[in-house]
């Protein structure tokens, strides 16, 4: 009895000199872990890294133990010797055991954070594939932003998603070839750190375009190593890269700079002659204060000659290739220079600000020709789309975490604005690219977008519940060029976007989630004035039902079920300078994904998606919705750091689909695989990859197209397609240092 008193005066005394302490976690360079996670062991509370990888536990005292892990580190223990907990991890093998489900919003960012490390980016085509369910066509010589495919949208060059780096903007709104039009092949792939990615309406911090969802990628703060590598391939196919680390494996600071050069023809008969160069440059500090600063400054320039989208009927008939063109003057050229600075600073253990502000200065020139002699049975009907940009902003956020006795409150208060201003935004009717024939749209866009918002998070023990609301306020202004007498056509707009969003945690393992939200994308500010502000911002609104489980230790499943309705829109067609209404429209579909290790270093992946896409207002069978996917699959197995090997072969598939409204035009669907291996010896590593292991004859990008061949003496409505690329095989040498 006498001992039982003691032990018990013993664990009370312990737990009364509890309480909640924090630390941070970073790596042997103090870079700060995001997502790590700390349990006590002897208290069995537990916590995680924010992104400044600052944390607050819990029933904590001096002399307990604290397990730490994070994805990509050594597991750690670390016994509390005064309120400041300070550890540093170090890298070690990827290893899916080590996954814990975190209890957050975005907590399905662990599945991008397992594909980078078990298949990594190898070109900018790739970093958009390793969003989930997220489908890329390109159709234009490799030089313009790829069209995506999400949950049932045929979303153009990005309508209804909304992309971003290192807090920039990459959608263009009234952009001269499409309203969200997103270029992202100013990233060279091998700086990307981070993918942030979520589907649906459910996220306050996200506002334009974050319709099927959104995408942000984050660039590294450092390098693991000096680099150059050249890469060599079929089709007159050449790229080099370089990775330059500045200062070393400095502590506090890191500096580096990268480069990317490309030059390729392609496999058509008329050569891309495409070419592309980037350049980046980012600085990144830890000041005295714990807070964080980087600016970042790149540039970007491509030029291309293209063989355009080609009608079925001219390839039946053998008188054209696959890879053949009806008018191969076709292609562009564009450039991107961007400056970006971000600021974060902790101002006590439970409160920090983040902060980035950015400019950047766009160019594009496209020339495209899809209906050939439809309009203009003589000259033909070529179109050039032109623009010069300047984009400015900044976003700002106040994060706060508060504990009360039964709840602990964790908010985000947001503001931001974002300015864009063209000159001379063009379209015209040209001949083999240097002959005006006919102005049919000029005009200066001056568009700005205020916003603000508040996400709450409310704690109760395993329950989450995050209710959240935005504020979006928008001005448009144009200039009709063409107008016999100047004016500024001018209308605003404000947005209302509510959000609220349940997450249950049972434990690390396994969590169900309920989202729903509003959301919105704006619409071309031409068709703005020309509407009189009717309409403008269409609403969305969505649901997922959904969970995210790891029944065993090195298996991961996640599965949704989804609905998402949009409102009626008016919606500018840059390549024809009208516009046309859009009707309501509703999704509904499941989503599935599955991530496993079979062993130390082999992985294996699959995800698969379903959607049910369909017109409100039109009749039944007439109701189809163009292009819109009803399937889609992605899968592959990975091996990393085998004996010095890596590689892996991986599968894409998008089911046919409807091209027109009442399904009567069917774009063909398609079963691709890739493979690649390397392998490294000391700081040299090689590689092979292939694009298209099977030689399947593939349409990459399919329309129905209403056009006329210059000896027709009527239009034929069929489907136009771009080819998708052939067997292709690539070496690759890289240079560590």
């Amino acid at each position: 009895m006498k001992k039982f008193l003691l032990a018990l005066i013993a664990i009370t005394g312990l737990y009364s000199h509890a309480q909640t302490l924090s630390g941070k976690i970073t790596d042997l360079f103090g870079n700060p872990i995001e997502n790590a996670y700390v349990f006590n062991t002897t208290t069995e509370s537990h916590s995680h890294t924010n992104e400044l990888g600052v944390f607050s536990i819990e029933k904590t005292a001096i002399g307990n133990i604290l397990k730490i892990s994070a994805l990509g580190y050594k597991k750690n223990s670390y016994t509390v010797t005064n309120e400041a907990i300070l550890v540093a991890l170090e890298e070690d093998s990827f290893q899916l055991s080590e996954v814990v489900i975190q209890p957050k919003l975005s907590a399905m960012n662990v599945i991008s954070k397992i594909d980078l490390e078990t298949t990594p980016v190898n070109s900018s085509q790739e970093i958009l594939r390793k969003v989930p369910g997220l489908f890329i066509g390109q159709h234009a010589g490799g030089g313009k932003a790829e069209q995506l495919f999400l949950r049932g949208f045929d979303i153009d060059h990005g309508t209804d998603i909304a992309i971003s780096v290192d807090g920039m903007p990459v959608n263009m709104v009234s952009h001269a070839h499409g309203q969200g039009y997103a270029d992202l092949h100013f990233v060279i792939p091998e700086t990307v750190d981070k993918i942030d990615f979520g589907k649906g309406t459910y996220y306050a911090n996200k506002g334009d375009f974050d319709t099927a969802g959104y995408v942000d990628f984050k660039t590294k703060d450092k390098l693991d190593n000096s680099a150059i590598g050249l890469e060599i391939g079929q089709f007159n196919t050449f790229r080099t890269v370089g990775l330059f680390d500045l200062l070393g494996k400095q502590k506090r600071q890191s500096a580096y700079i990268a480069t990317e050069y490309i030059l390729t023809d392609g496999p058509f008969d008329s050569p891309q002659n495409f070419n592309r160069i980037n350049l980046l440059g980012k600085y990144s500090a830890i000041l005295e204060n714990n807070s964080s600063f980087s600016i970042l400054a790149s540039h970007f320039a491509s030029k291309w000659d293209a063989s355009g989208q080609i009608p079925q009927r001219l390839v039946d008939a053998g008188l054209i290739s696959r890879f053949g063109s009806v008018d191969d003057t076709e292609g562009g050229k564009t450039s991107r220079t961007n400056f970006n600075a971000s600021f974060s600073k902790p101002i006590d253990q439970n409160t920090f600000i983040k902060t980035n502000a950015f400019y950047s200065v766009y160019n594009f020139e496209l020339y495209s020709n899809f209906t050939f002699f439809l309009e203009d049975p003589v000259n033909g009907d070529q179109i050039k789309q032109k623009e010069n940009r300047s984009i400015y902003g900044i976003n700002a956020e106040l994060n706060k975490k508060e504990d009360f006795d039964t709840f602990d409150v964790l908010y985000q208060i947001g503001v931001g604005v974002r300015a864009d201003a063209t000159t001379d935004t063009e379209l015209s009717h040209t001949l083999n690219r240097s002959t005006v024939l006919n102005q049919i749209k000029l005009g200066d866009i001056d568009q700005s977008n205020l916003f603000a918002y508040l996400n709450t998070e409310l704690h109760f023990g395993k329950l989450i519940v995050n209710p959240a609301l935005r504020i979006d306020y928008f001005k448009f202004n144009y200039q009709d060029k063409l107008a016999p007498a100047y004016k500024t056509q001018t209308e605003n707009k404000a947005k209302i976007s509510p959000k609220l969003n349940f997450i249950y945690s049972q434990n690390n393992n396994l969590q169900f989630y309920l989202k729903t939200g509003m959301g919105f994308h704006s619409n071309d500010a031409r068709v703005v004035v020309q509407n009189s502000g009717k309409e403008i911002l269409p609403t969305a609104i969505g649901g997922d039902l959904g969970t995210i489980w790891k029944p065993f230790p090195r298996l991961i499943i996640n599965s949704a079920l989804w609905c998402l309705y949009l409102q009626q829109e008016f919606v500018y067609v840059g390549d024809a300078g009208v516009i046309e209404p859009s009707g309501k429209t509703q999704r509904f579909g499941g989503d599935l994904g599955i991530r496993y290790q079979l062993t130390d270093y082999l992985f294996f992946d699959f995800d698969a998606n379903y959607t049910h896409a369909r017109s409100i207002d039109d009749p039944k069978g007439e109701n189809y919705i163009p292009l819109a996917p009803d399937f889609t699959t992605t899968g592959g197995i990975s091996f990393q750091k085998w004996n010095g090997f890596s590689g892996g072969i991986r599968y894409r598939y998008l089911d046919s689909r409807p091209a027109n409204e009442d399904n009567s035009i069917i774009a063909k669907g398609y079963f691709i695989a890739d493979a690649n291996v390397s392998y490294t010896h000391k700081k040299i590593t090689f590689g092979i990859s292939i694009e298209n292991l099977f030689n399947s004859a593939w349409n990459e990008t399919q329309f129905a197209t209403e056009s006329r061949l210059q000896n027709e003496p009527e239009s034929v409505e069929e489907i136009h397609f771009t080819p998708g690329t052939p067997f292709f095989l690539k070496t690759k040498i890289t240079y560590a240092f």
